[in-house]
């Protein structure tokens, strides 16, 4: 076992807690739902970027290139200066969902380098223009672009121009537990000397100001100096801490100031404010020259003051560290201390530190990642890797303190108790979560997180195990046995996709027989109660078809599908219903493999097979029509509505996703369970109508001891004949298969948009490659084009699934019409290399992710940065959306890692 590996196990065994701090601090807390207590649920408008320095937060902190604890209690992160900005880099900027004219996007340039899972070293880049930052450019540009054309981003504004910038890099390395080694490294990247004004920022998260009690922090915390060079940090939970500021590389020294973490009302509303330290005191002091907004030696809030001159090409490092001192802090006062040696801890010993984590991190990373791998693939998994570790976050929402309001502050308006997520009054989350982003997404989304979880198990496996309990715990879902959706409507209907993920962290945590069992059956309690869920809710008719909402494919349908519909009627969905049966045919493998070791799980096994074999049923037959069009030999959405059905005929991936639900179950599987092998077989025999959706293949030895035999038995939506006619599509260069894995869309529809006719108006479906061109969910959602990682990687495991029933019998044409057949496996192996390129330098040098910027080929302090896009261009493999979606898109690790094994 590895260094790294030893930290892990102690930490998950509670005998050190190796995780207590790290990256858990957001990039935006502004904007978010938790911090709105507006009457209509206007979060972006109710606290924007611009009160974000002067207002306390309720319910998190957020800063830049920083670290917390693990219940954001005591914060760290930097305030950087140029002398020519209006506002202290504080935070990261970007566009309100209003602002862009493709909804939010962040406008900066920062970059995840690395992390340990323990988070005992961590790196991350910050890209600081010496100009002045173009906050009004950025939002006028996008303000004046229609949806049509693509977004204005910071590198457009020519600020990076002669490289007058600096490169701002944040390291942490843990000397223990508690001990926190920080060094940052800034360099002048441009042709000049430069002035940058830095400022390692220590605070407390204000708990103090709202009177509530469940916050655990009744007294208020405190820093306070306790040398020249010294903050001690007081906290009644976290105990007590020395902060220890040692002097910058080019000798420079600090000024050490303080505040208060506490809103300037001010400014804000023009009110009197509670104290005349104030959160923007830093604000005030750096820009305006403001001494008397600093409090003289305490407060909630610190900071140590840098004033660097950086020749031309020339860097400085600066060095702090934040070290437990005391574990059980005095129930009254901070205890007085000796200061510690500054030159003790900023000695040889503390590059030492820095060199071991580095290379302990790099050992680990060795043992996890397959040695095959080329060193431009091992650097792309470290980088996606840490933009995984870097995006978990402390998550706090408590929706009934939020509806009701805190004590000590205004009540907020009656109107909240019927608005945005006021049916989830039990929701009480106060934890470290997987986030997709931690700017454009600072919050959980079920779906995502349970894709974040598959690489995760690669590096952190009982992370990935408690992620997926946590989203199952009272706490978090709903009484009725939803899953919360997201923070922006928990209401929401997301793919169940949980299950699956819960099935495949299970399987690929442990070898055989030496699995987590106990892990399996504590999610499939849960997950019982969430599949009854989906049944009594989103099967309309009760027959087997479901329309569960939007399902996070945002603007695929015609229709905004989480509305009701103009038309009247429902819809049946395709995806809606083959997510089911995926669901289904995952819980029918989690109750056979749990039966091994526990019989009683033989009879649910049961119920899921007679389920989803009448879900398969209902997709092609009910009524006569079902969900499959024998013309076209495609899945569509149907609609129902006044006695007519009418097939909604847009090929986009809603009709590709019932490939996704296939199982082989295993001869040797079914004889080990008589119960279960019992109950199918009459199931098969007495109900011939469906028993022809088991397709049974037994191979061609004829001795039934035979080693070599293998009898097995497919679950899958489709026949053989409907799987051919639906992957003729897929693969087809000029409907869904791109150079960079399956678009979301059929590109058919760029010249031939799909026309609903709803009165006099005309509803369209038209293939757009990237940005979104239409007003559903906010327009900063795309479904109509691009490629997405998620269901590619379904697509991928579902063709390897066939093969391993139907291997070498079952060959089709790649690409569509090219004249080369290719078995299944080799299909989906092309498309998992198709996704990977779009992350590997050309031989131009150029990333398909990064959509042409000549800096990220040319640039060597551009060109090995890789930003992992919520989302691809469909011609072009740009990279769209958010641009540190490093959850689900991470899963490029796994298919680089399975490439590389087979």
């Amino acid at each position: 076992m590895t260094a790294e590996d030893l930290r892990l196990s102690a930490s998950n065994d509670r005998t050190a807690n190796w995780k207590r701090w790290g990256p858990y601090l957001s990039e935006r807390q502004w904007g978010t739902v938790r911090e709105d207590y507006s009457k209509y649920g206007d979060s972006w408008g109710y606290f924007p970027h611009d009160h974000a320095r002067s207002r306390a937060y309720r319910w998190g902190e957020d800063g830049l290139l920083g670290i917390t604890d693990r219940e954001c209690r005591l914060c760290f992160a930097l305030a950087l200066w140029n002398g020519k900005d209006s506002i202290l880099k504080e935070r990261l900027f970007g566009l309100t969902n209003g602002e862009g004219n493709h909804g939010e996007d962040v406008k900066e340039c920062y970059y995840y380098l690395d992390s340990s899972p323990t988070h005992s070293y961590l790196k991350a880049l910050y890209k600081y223009p010496q100009a002045e930052f173009p906050y009004a450019r950025l939002v006028s540009e996008n303000g004046s672009r229609s949806r049509y054309d693509r977004e204005f981003e910071l590198e457009d504004t020519g600020i990076f121009a002669e490289s007058r910038y600096f490169d701002v890099q944040a390291e942490y390395a843990k000397g223990a537990p508690d001990d926190i080694l920080i060094r940052i490294t800034v360099s002048n990247r441009g042709p000049e000397a430069a002035t940058v004004h830095v400022l390692p920022t220590l605070w407390f998260r204000n708990t103090w100001s709202w009177g509530c009690e469940h916050e655990g922090c009744e007294l208020k915390p405190k820093l306070e100096r306790t040398a020249k060079d010294q903050v001690g940090a007081w906290h009644a939970s976290l105990g007590q801490f020395d902060w220890v500021i040692g002097p910058a590389s080019d000798g420079t020294k600090p000024i050490i100031v303080f505040t208060e973490n506490e809103t300037n009302y001010e400014r804000v509303n023009g009110t009197s404010s509670r104290t005349p330290f104030v959160k923007d005191g830093f604000h005030d002091f750096v820009i305006h020259e403001k001494s008397a907004a600093m409090h003289p030696e305490n407060g909630t809030k610190a900071a140590a003051r840098f004033v660097l001159k950086i020749p031309a090409g020339g860097e400085t490092v600066l060095k702090l560290r934040l070290i437990e001192r005391v574990r059980e802090a005095d129930a009254l006062l901070p205890l007085k201390v000796e200061p510690l040696d500054s030159g003790t801890l900023f000695g040889e010993a503390f590059d030492r530190v820095f060199a071991e984590r580095i290379r302990e991190t790099d050992e680990y990373y060795a043992s996890h990642l397959p040695s095959g791998l080329t060193t431009e693939q091992r650097a792309i998994a470290r980088q996606a890797y840490a933009g995984l570790l870097w995006s978990k976050q402390f998550y706090h929402y408590s929706i009934r303190d939020w509806l009701d309001g805190d004590p000590e502050e205004p009540t907020p308006p009656v109107e909240r108790k019927k608005g945005r997520n006021s049916q989830w009054p039990h929701l009480f989350n106060r934890d470290v979560i997987s986030m997709p982003d931690k700017w454009e997404y600072p919050w959980y989304a079920a779906w995502d997180l349970a894709f974040h979880m598959i690489p995760f198990v690669n590096v952190d496996s009982d992370f990935a195990k408690e992620q997926l309990i946590l989203l199952l715990r009272e706490w978090y879902m709903h009484p009725n046995g939803q899953i919360p959706a997201y923070e922006f409507s928990f209401d929401d209907v997301n793919p169940p996709v949980h299950a699956w993920a819960a099935w495949r962290v299970y399987k690929m945590s442990g070898a055989r027989g030496q699995r987590d069992v106990m892990f399996l059956k504590r999610v499939f309690h849960k997950l019982l109660i969430n599949f009854t869920w989906w049944v009594n809710r989103k099967d309309v008719s009760g027959k087997h078809l479901f329309a569960g909402g939007f399902l996070g494919l945002d603007n695929i349908g015609v229709f905004d599908r989480s509305q009701a519909l103009p038309t009247g009627g429902y819809l049946e969905q395709a995806d809606g219903t083959a997510w089911m049966a995926f669901y289904c045919v995952t819980m029918l493998s989690m109750a056979l493999e749990i039966a091994r070791t526990d019989s009683t799980y033989e009879d649910v096994a049961s119920k899921f097979l007679e389920h989803f074999v009448e879900i398969v049923d209902a997709m092609h037959s009910v009524g006569g029509v079902g969900l499959w069009d024998h013309e076209d030999g495609f899945y569509y959405d149907v609609l129902k509505t006044d006695g007519y059905t009418t097939p909604l005929r847009t090929r986009s991936i809603v009709g590709i996703i019932p490939l996704f639900a296939v199982e082989v179950l295993e001869q040797e599987t079914i004889d080990r369970l008589p119960g279960f092998k019992r109950r199918m077989e009459w199931f098969l025999n007495h109900r011939k109508d469906l028993a022809g959706h088991v397709t049974y293949c037994r191979s061609d030895a004829d001795d039934p001891d035979d080693p070599e035999r293998e009898d097995h038995r497919l679950l899958a939506i489709p026949s053989r004949e409907r799987l051919e006619r639906v992957l003729k599509y897929v693969l087809d260069e000029n409907e869904f298969l791109s150079p960079y894995g399956v678009r979301a869309l059929s590109r058919v529809h760029k010249d031939h948009p799909y026309v609903f006719n709803l009165g006099d108006r005309q509803l369209r479906v038209s293939y757009v490659s990237g940005e979104s061109t239409s007003n559903l969910f906010g327009g900063n959602s795309n479904w109509r084009g691009p490629v997405w990682f998620p269901v590619n990687f379904l697509l991928i495991e579902a063709l390897e699934r066939y093969h391993h029933f139907y291997g070498d019998e079952l060959k089709v044409e790649f690409p569509t019409g090219a004249g080369t057949m290719m078995n299944l496996k080799e299909i989906s192996r092309e498309l998992a290399a198709r996704l990977t390129k779009l992350f590997l330098p050309g031989a131009d040098g150029a990333r398909p992710c990064h959509g042409g910027n000549a800096k990220y080929v040319d640039d060597p302090y551009w060109k090995d940065l890789v930003l992992f896009y919520e989302y691809f261009d469909g011609d072009d493999g740009r990279g769209l959306g958010a641009s540190h979606q490093t959850g689900w898109t991470a899963l490029v690790t796994k298919l680089m890692e399975d490439l590389q094994k087979s």
